[in-house]
Formats: structure tokens, C-alpha cells, sequence
């Protein structure tokens, strides 16, 4: 596997888990989940920064984004409850499906 993709994976899995923690931040009094979302974000970027070293900038945010998406919102529905009606869930199919037909079709990925 490329090293940029294994870079990209720790990037999204850090976003997903700073986005998740923001929802438990409320102030100075909830250091964890503050620490979480600081040094989530922080990886996040760092990776990100080397993975548009070698892969296309649209590409990386594609996947990122539409990832990010989706794994936010699965983590949200076992930490906090949160459901998704039948139209997001089908939005953000779509959304998988976008990365899906770049990744497989897509000349500008650079297979």
C-alpha cells in the first residue's frame, strides 16, 4: 500500500475523532474531549500535509471529506445516539460511492 494512503487513513481516523470529541467540549472544564479535538485536528493536517506531497489536493479532500463524513456519523450514532433519517444515509452513500468511482476510475489518482 502506498504511504500516502496509510498517511490519509491516520488523518481521517484523527478528524473523525477530534469532530467527535467536539461535541463534548464545553469549556476548560471537559480537558479530555478538549485534548482530543486539539490533538485530533493537529494529525489530522500533519498527515494531510504529507499525503498532497504526492497525491492531487482534490483527490485527498474527496476522500477525507466523504470518509470523514460518514465515519462521524457512525461514531455519533453509537456515542451519542444521534439517527440519520433515510435521505442522509442515502446522501452519504452517494458520497461513498463519489470515492469509490475516483478511486477505481479516476486517472488522476495515479495507480
Amino acid at each position: 500500500m502506498n504511504a500516502a494512503y496509510v498517511y490519509l487513513a491516520i488523518a481521517i481516523c484523527s478528524e473523525v475523532v477530534a469532530t467527535v470529541s467536539m461535541k463534548a467540549v464545553k469549556g476548560l472544564s471537559t480537558p479530555i474531549p478538549l485534548l482530543l479535538m486539539i490533538v485530533g485536528y493537529g494529525v489530522a493536517f500533519w498527515m494531510l500535509t504529507l499525503v498532497v506531497r504526492t497525491v492531487p489536493v482534490g483527490i485527498a479532500y474527496a476522500v477525507w471529506a466523504g470518509l470523514g463524513i460518514v465515519m462521524v456519523s457512525v461514531a455519533a450514532l453509537f456515542i451519542y445516539g444521534q439517527k440519520l433519517d433515510v435521505p442522509a444515509m442515502l446522501g452519504m452513500g452517494l458520497i461513498v460511492l463519489g470515492v469509490v468511482v475516483i478511486q477505481l476510475f479516476s486517472k488522476t489518482v495515479g495507480h
